[in-house]
């Protein structure tokens, strides 16, 4: 099973007066769909575009993995656990927010902000929250998050240049920038695949292409 989701098919959130633009690829706040509240152990994927000085106030996560990815520009964030720290293109954030923490998220640079922000769900919830940035992450490292049973593979792939798909229960395909063909369908920016199942596919880049791919097991299914 594949279900293509087009960039314009997202959710138009955030609050753009205030210089925040927000793509929900999932049901969201105010935009409610009972037929699109996950996807394995993937709760949300929202693209969000900060201008200068934008940001996301203290707020509060619980029973929540938050992985960000940055695009473009820099992301400060700020938590309740005392983490401060700047993140950048090529590095990989990970707020484990467990029975609870409180964060800001803020462009303090000089131009614009893109990262594009995953929330799964965690195998059990509650505990003490875990922080970790990862930087430069490499194609040839997937980043695990066992609390999850999830992966994921970031692939840079030049025009031409074919990389398999995880043989898995569920794998999410996220198009950064680029664009990428998956089983007869061109996938280009802000697109998403959500296949289950995936047995013996590949990604073929037509174009300069970063790709996010999350691998995810299904836990029920390994208990039976």
């Amino acid at each position: 099973m594949i279900r293509i989701q087009r960039a314009a098919e997202r959710y138009a959130g955030g609050d753009p007066s205030a210089g925040i633009e927000t793509a929900h690829a999932f049901s969201f706040g105010a935009h409610y769909d009972p037929d699109n509240l996950r996807f394995g152990a993937l709760l949300a994927c929202n693209e969000e575009r900060l201008a200068p000085g934008a940001g996301f106030d203290e707020h509060p996560h619980s029973h929540t993995e938050i992985v960000t990815w940055v695009v473009e520009g820099e992301l400060t964030h700020r938590d309740s656990a005392g983490h401060a720290t700047t993140v950048r293109p090529g590095d990989l954030q990970r707020l484990g927010s467990a029975a609870g923490v409180r964060h800001v998220e803020r462009n303090d640079g000089a131009g614009p902000l893109v990262f594009v922000q995953m929330w799964l769900a965690p195998l059990d919830p509650g505990g003490e929250p875990a922080y970790e940035v990862v930087r430069g992450i490499a194609d040839s490292t997937p980043y695990a998050l066992p609390e999850a049973a999830a992966m994921l593979h970031v692939r840079r792939l030049e025009p031409g240049e074919r990389t398999a798909v995880p043989d898995a229960d569920h794998v999410y395909v996220h198009v950064v920038r680029g664009t990428v063909r998956l089983a007869g369908e061109e996938l280009a920016a802000g697109d998403a695949a959500r296949i289950g199942d995936a047995r013996d596919l590949a990604l073929m880049a037509t174009d300069d292409a970063e790709v996010l791919l999350w691998e995810m097991k299904d836990p029920w299914r390994a208990a039976r």
